[in-house]
């Protein structure tokens, strides 16, 4: 049986929690549809993990052409 090649790639995901709905919402930048919800975070990074796969299934292009998580910044600005 030959073995199939596989790499590892490593995603970055914004989370955040929503006090209304009490879910926590997730979406990984750059990736088209990868969005998903919830109850908790283990829930949440099982779904995001089952979205991105559906997500990258249906993307026709390069991996490598998908934008890169650089980083986060926080602004603080005067209300």
């Amino acid at each position: 049986m030959d073995k199939v090649e596989q790499s590892l790639r490593t995603f970055t995901a914004y989370i955040e929690y929503d006090s209304e709905s009490n879910l926590y919402a997730g979406i990984i930048p750059g990736i088209p549809g990868a969005h998903t919800q919830g109850a908790t975070l283990d829930e949440l990074q099982k779904n995001l993990k089952e979205v991105l796969e559906l997500c990258l299934e249906e993307f026709k292009g390069q991996l490598d052409d998908l934008p890169r998580f650089v980083g986060v910044q926080q602004l603080e600005i005067a209300l």
